[in-house]
């Protein structure tokens, strides 16, 4: 494989490639059981949890995306990073101590728990396809255009040394393996947005200079209702939801907190996570900004990272970012074969097969690993078929159609004892029939636009507003068909819902005080920002 990078920067690639499949050496000897392959031992640390956390959300879509978005709108884009620093703390004080409580495996298990066998089935399949579908295709796309721009490496034979390097230290260490890679990849990836970040400003002449060189709407988060990407009601309302799913419901992040030592230390790893996607909007959206202003408007969409990278950093530096690049793809996508490994293996494999042995099913786990890393490989010659934008848009968008039932499902799950396994399931196909028309609408209306203009109005309305609408939908389906049908036993409901769940008073720990305190910081920095920037 023919590099562009120099001896230097090659070298620090290669040490840090070393690195992560050392990892996966390590841990490959300890994980010989269900709950340490595929939670970790239930023994991970805040700090772990929290570099996880981020490592795991911030992918090569990302890198691309939000540069690519800040350099042709500026700011707005950071909505979504600045909401997730509320949604991590919903997860660590509000879901994280059922779950930890009722000792799932996976999200599914624990709508199995609140709902039956149904609700397990439906959101097993629906977030296996889903990973399949979706994170694989997203990943090797965006890390693979990154790559070529940045190094001038072939995208598919460097997208065949990642997906091999990735599945070689998750099939070998399991969870334990993807978190503790995430933690050097975390910052790996932070040190090298940061200076890409500090001599971009140093190049542009500071923080005024970028300003004066940019559009004034820019540096303004909230948009007219009427704005066709960001619009103010479609990031109060709607945004949040699709936050509850993937933060708060979706086994991809959600496995990190289900490895945590104990509940101070899984809520003290969210609190972490909340403070470093503070960051993301200063070195990852506003590095497209600078490029917008260094390149007088010329350099934006997806091109301007790459744009950044090959025009601005040294010898160096240079190898620094492209191992972030890896540590950003990779991360994403051992935390979907780790996912979906653990989705099969718990939810499919086991339910049909209880006697399986500890043994047996970590030798399954892996085998579904394998299986993972071979289908990322045969993805390898259709990702081409994304490089029209457009594709790459509708994959990202597919989030807002399936969220607004499962956020829906798991809210009322536990905060309304009267629903039940009917309205759930009633709700949950409700919205993913409802969410896969408008899909097919918006595909549609692109190819061949409609003359209705009903029809034309429901394929272009803001898919932030659609997600609010299919929340309402479910939300109205979930509550109607329970009350028509019988409730579910109180019994049944300790540790899974919030009236049924025994509080004991105890005197809180020095750690959970200081949670208390951090997570309020939290909120007020967050706000502040809100504030300045509005």
């Amino acid at each position: 494989m023919d590099s562009a990078l120099p001896l230097p920067d090659l070298l620090i690639v290669l040490f840090y490639l070393l690195v992560v499949i050392g990892i996966g050496v390590y841990f490959s000897r300890r994980e010989n059981t269900r709950v340490g392959y595929f939670l970790a031992g239930r023994n991970i640390g805040w700090l772990a949890i929290g570099a996880s956390l981020f490592a795991t959300n911030i992918s090569s879509e990302h890198l691309l995306g939000l540069a690519g978005t800040g350099s042709k709108s500026g700011l707005a884009v950071g909505h979504f990073e600045w909401l997730a620093v509320l949604m991590v703390l919903l997860l660590g004080w509000v879901f994280t101590p059922f779950y930890l409580k009722s000792g799932v495996f996976t999200m599914p298990e624990f709508l199995e728990r609140r709902y039956g066998p149904a609700a397990r089935s439906y959101l097993s399949v629906v977030s296996i396809v889903a990973y399949v579908l979706t994170k694989i295709s997203i990943s090797l796309y965006a890390g693979g255009i990154l790559l070529n721009a940045v190094v001038g490496w072939d995208m598919y034979t460097s997208a065949v040394v990642i997906v091999l390097i990735t599945g070689l230290y998750t099939v070998m260490g399991g969870l334990s393996a993807v978190i503790y890679t995430d933690l050097v990849q975390m910052f790996i990836l932070i040190a090298g947005s940061v200076a890409m970040t500090f001599i971009g400003l140093d190049r542009a002449g500071g923080w005024d200079a970028v300003v004066a060189a940019t559009p004034p709407d820019f540096w303004h988060m909230f948009k007219p209702m009427s704005d066709p990407d960001f619009p103010w009601t479609g990031i109060v309302f709607g945004a949040p939801i699709l936050g509850i799913w993937y933060w708060c419901t979706d086994q991809y992040i959600v496995q990190r907190v289900l490895s945590a030592r104990n509940l101070d230390q899984a809520q003290s790893g969210t609190i972490l996570a909340g403070f470093l996607k503070i960051l993301p909007v200063f070195i990852l959206v506003l590095p497209g900004i600078i490029g917008y202003a260094l390149s007088d408007g010329s350099v934006t969409g997806d091109r301007s990272f790459a744009w950044l990278v090959t025009t601005l950093l040294p010898s160096g530096l240079k190898g620094l970012v492209v191992a972030g690049l890896l540590a950003a793809l990779m991360s994403s996508l051992s935390a979907m074969f780790n996912s979906t490994s653990t989705l099969f293996t718990i939810d499919i494999y086991q339910k049909w097969r209880p006697q399986a042995s500890e043994r047996e099913a970590v030798r399954v786990g892996r085998l579904v690993t394998v299986a993972m890393v071979a289908l990322g490989l045969v993805w390898i010659p259709f990702i081409g078929l994304l490089s029209d934008e457009r594709m790459y848009v509708y994959l990202q968008s597919v989030q807002g159609y399936i969220s607004p039932p499962i956020a829906a499902v798991f809210l009322f799950g536990l905060f309304w004892p009267r629903a039940n396994g009917k309205g759930a399931m009633a709700a949950l196909l409700t919205g993913l029939v409802l969410g896969g028309l408008r899909f097919v609408l918006e595909i549609q209306h692109k190819l061949t636009p409609f003359d209705n203009p009903w029809l034309a109005t429901l394929a272009t309305v803001n898919f932030l507003h659609v997600a609010i609408v299919l929340f309402l939908i479910s939300t109205a389906v979930l509550v109607a068909v329970s009350l028509a049908t019988e409730a579910p036993r109180r019994w049944d409901l300790i540790n899974i819902t919030w009236s049924d769940t025994p509080r004991l008073k105890t005197v809180p720990t020095l750690m959970r005080r200081v949670n208390i305190t951090l997570s309020f910081a939290l909120i007020a920095l967050l706000f502040g920002l809100w504030w300045f920037f509005r």
